[in-house]
């Protein structure tokens, strides 16, 4: 198989099969039933409770699994980060490999997870580019519905939601943002296709391969984006390089023209910190306000950056993303809270 039709089935929709529907009452009742403790040890070492339930949505249920950290009171409401897996990986697999439940457990946040059906999509993808379909309108819904539900059971608090992803998750957490900019408080993309550059699976090979131009982003009357953390290898053979940068460059533009200003970029900072890959950041800025940061991540391939060994789409060799994502997370929820 040659390496562009890898790329494309790793990231594209296989069309879906008919689906099975689950009675309203299961629904609930899995919704607040706990997982047993061997899946909360799996998935991470931080101590906690690692909770399942099911969301309903236009494309059908979805699963998702939600970490909770030890001690947390009955009124107590937690920032909630929303984080969306790749291909062929499912919540346990991204847990496991990005290791946020353990910074969870030290930050006291919630995680949430959810998963992609396989009767969606074979390779277990979020079907981002989709949006000529309208299938990845639904999954943008049934996404919502879980956050509504770690908002109602486990009170995750609603002004403090973040959302991140991997590779085809990175690109569901943009569309996500984009569809319903007040919901997110911040947003970060590691290794994705920025919004706008593919409508369908024809298209996506070419968005991946950097060979398309982003359609500009177009908001609501007085909705504004939240801040952009992109993060992306320089040796990503499966979504081209560039992508980083087109990505930023589409949400900056997209601000520019609510604002009226035009947001402006620093000059790149490396750093490196041991033997890890070196990282280049760049911030951009309007009237003083973060709008987005871009790192890249020097000969980091396409792979979660300082992710657990091991694991398929992690190299422990990288910077620690899940850090640099809770590190950026946690300055908007401050913001926010200062305004």
């Amino acid at each position: 198989m040659s390496r562009s039709v890898k790329a494309l089935t790793s990231l594209v929709a296989v069309p879906p099969r008919k689906r099975t529907k689950i009675p309203a009452k299961r629904i609930q009742v899995a919704a607040r039933r706990p997982a047993p403790r061997v899946a909360a040890k799996r998935a991470s070492s931080a101590a906690g409770d690692w909770l399942s339930g099911i969301a309903l949505g236009p494309t059908g249920p979805r699963r998702y699994w939600l970490y909770r950290p030890p001690g947390v009171g009955r009124a107590e409401m937690l920032p909630l980060m929303v984080m969306l897996h790749g291909c062929g990986q499912d919540a346990e697999a991204f847990a496991a490999s990005t290791r946020m439940n353990a910074i969870a457990g030290s930050e006291r946040f919630l995680v949430l997870y959810p998963e992609q059906d396989k009767l969606s999509n074979a390779q277990g993808c979020w079907n981002w580019f989709a949006t000529r379909s309208g299938r990845a309108r639904g999954e943008v819904a049934v996404i919502l519905s879980a956050i509504d539900q770690a908002c109602a059971l486990y009170r995750a608090d609603p002004a403090r939601v973040a959302v991140a992803g991997l590779s085809a998750g990175a690109s569901m957490a943009a569309l996500l943002a984009v569809a319903h900019p007040a919901r997110f408080a911040a947003v970060a993309m590691h290794s994705g296709v920025g919004p706008g550059m593919a409508q369908s699976s024809a298209t996506a090979l070419a968005a991946m391969q950097g060979r398309r131009r982003a359609a500009p982003i177009m908001l609501a009357d007085g909705a504004t984006l939240p801040p952009l953390l992109v993060i992306q290898g320089t040796l990503d053979r499966i979504v081209a390089p560039s992508n980083g940068r087109a990505t930023v460059q589409s949400w900056v533009a997209a601000g520019d023209v609510v604002d009226g200003v035009s947001a402006r970029e620093s000059a790149p900072r490396r750093v490196q910190r041991g033997q890890r890959y070196p990282m280049d950041t760049s911030d951009f800025k309007r009237r003083g306000r973060l709008v987005a940061s871009l790192i890249e991540v020097v000969g980091l391939g396409h792979a979660w950056s300082g992710g657990a060994a091991r694991h398929a789409f992690s190299d422990p060799a990288g910077p620690a993303a899940s850090r640099l994502i809770w590190a950026f997370t946690a300055r908007q929820f401050a913001a926010l809270a200062a305004h």
